[in-house]
């Protein structure tokens, strides 16, 4: 019973051309040569068409075993430049060139100078600061506030017999600048008194119309371009 069982669930699973066509051989024989022409079609299709092994689908993303971009080109790849944030552009070099000098009124100063000098560069610093935020709070408009370049002074001794002289020591002046506009003559002696009695020690301060000379005092001569300057000009 079980052997008849066995060859019985065999012999559904079968194709059998014999079960379509039980008394036409040459029936089975054309559809074989249909089937294996069909099949010699769809290799050749196989063939020309690129081949992709697709690997299990995880998470939602196919893998391919090949990599798609074997036949086409290979600009862009290994570049990470255009990952980066974009770089702000450089601001062009411009030439400082000197502000127009404000002219004194019947109520009111012109352009006035406000000069901190002294040898501690840290009171110098801090005192100059405190002008600063004193005159925005006082709602007096600040032109510019710049410091000027560093003077050195060399103390020679001489000696008690001879007439050798040496280096006792260098002094180093440090200034800065507080450029006022349109100071009002009302706020004027407000301000100076303010400021005279908070000045700190070992430091000056002066007061003046700003000139071109103050301008052109902001940079360091330089002889040596000045002489081929004037050659050139000759």
């Amino acid at each position: 019973m079980t052997a008849t069982r066995r060859y019985n669930k065999r012999r559904r699973s079968r194709i059998s051309f014999r079960f379509s066509f039980p008394g036409c051989p040459f029936a089975r024989l054309v559809l074989c040569l249909q089937a294996i022409r069909v099949l010699r079609q769809a290799t050749l299709l196989c063939r020309t068409q690129k081949r992709t092994h697709q690997l299990p689908v995880w998470g939602g993303v196919a893998c391919t075993q090949e990599r798609q971009y074997k036949g086409s080109s290979t600009e862009g790849i290994g570049r990470w430049k255009h990952l980066l944030p974009k770089e702000v552009p450089k601001k062009k070099y411009v030439k400082h060139q000197m502000q127009s000098i404000t002219a004194a009124t019947s109520t009111a100063y012109g352009t006035l100078n406000v000069n901190v000098s002294g040898y501690n560069m840290t009171t110098v610093e801090h005192y100059s600061q405190y002008i600063h935020n004193l005159c925005i709070w006082l709602g007096i408009s600040v032109a510019e506030s710049y410091a000027l370049p560093t003077q050195t002074t060399e103390v020679m001794l001489m000696q008690e017999r001879g007439a050798k002289m040496y280096v006792d020591s260098i002094l180093k002046s440090h200034k800065r600048v507080i450029q006022l506009s349109s100071l009002e003559a009302s706020m004027c002696p407000i301000m100076m008194n303010v400021l005279l009695k908070n000045l700190p020690e070992g430091v000056q301060l002066t007061v003046k119309e700003h000139t071109e000379a103050d301008y052109q005092a902001r940079f360091k001569s330089r002889p040596d371009l000045d002489s081929l300057l004037a050659r050139i000009r000759q």
